[in-house]
């Protein structure tokens, strides 16, 4: 990693939402949304904390309640924070002082988390208007982070269209520096890569698979370094390169003897057999 990504300056409205969700991520755990939810109600009620963070973190305690199937609890949380945000915009709420811009990401992540919601629920019609609306705001917050978030997205859910999408999100990815930003290449790059496969471009999506394991051991997680390896293994064996891909699925078996998707391709690879597509 470049070491003069730190040092870089950055403007105010970055350096606030950088700032901002670094502290989400310390809260967020994403094998125990239960838990989650109880940080992040905690966050969301703290009158320490400016009517903007706590904002914030009322939209990501939407989020852990809807990751627990709880839509309309979810949504009802979400409903709350825009309309403060609207009653804010309009100068009704005498105590609550928020900029443009925090007003913008503010709106960005309620659309955002609203949009993420009804993809749990099978609602993609629904999502992609609300995660095309959460790409605009983000624009206008000035936030790279929360468009990236929302393009990904709609990558993986605008049907016919997730190649633009995902194209978009890298080339607004190409002028970034920020790490935690830069992190969305993995993402990107994965989702091509398959939407390509499914297309029948199996060297386009090999070529979009090694570039996620680039992104993924430059910023990735220990787990999206897996995934990204996985897909390419997956890839070989499309491209007919299965000795390379049997060799990259045995490596990634030792690490993690009881993956079902890794010995699901090995099968695969060995006898032929189906297998389990991610």
């Amino acid at each position: 990693m470049d070491d003069s990504t730190d040092a870089a300056p950055a403007e105010p409205a970055r350096h606030r939402v950088r700032e901002e969700q670094y502290a989400i991520d310390r809260l967020w755990d994403f094998s125990d949304p239960a838990l989650s939810e109880a940080r992040f109600r905690e966050a969301a009620d703290d009158v320490e904390r400016t009517a903007h963070i706590r904002a914030a973190m009322a939209t990501q305690l939407a989020r852990a309640i809807g990751i627990q199937g709880r839509v309309d609890d979810a949504f009802a949380v979400l409903d709350a924070v825009e309309d403060g945000a609207r009653r804010a915009a309009d100068g009704e709420l005498a105590d609550v002082e928020l900029e443009d811009a925090e007003l913008a990401e503010v709106r960005a992540r309620v659309a955002l988390e609203r949009g993420r919601i009804l993809v749990s629920a099978e609602r993609g019609r629904e999502a992609v208007a609300s995660l095309t609306r959460a790409v605009r705001e983000a624009a206008h917050a000035k936030s790279a982070f929360l468009a990236l978030d929302a393009l990904h997205m709609l990558a993986l859910t605008d049907v016919g269209h997730e190649r633009e999408w995902a194209e978009q999100g890298l080339e607004l990815l190409a002028a970034d520096r920020d790490p935690r930003e830069l992190r969305w290449g993995v993402a990107l790059h994965n989702n091509l890569g398959w939407t390509l496969l499914d297309l029948g471009d199996a060297g386009a999506a090999l070529t979009q698979f090694e570039l996620a394991v680039e992104a993924a051991d430059q910023y990735g997680t220990a787990e999206q370094q897996h995934v990204t390896r996985w897909s390419v293994g997956r890839a070989l064996r499309a491209v007919g390169r299965t000795d390379e891909a049997l060799s990259l699925q045995r490596e990634l078996a030792r690490a993690r003897p009881d993956d079902p998707y890794v010995a699901a391709e090995i099968e695969a690879l060995t006898e032929g057999e189906p297998t389990i597509e991610a």
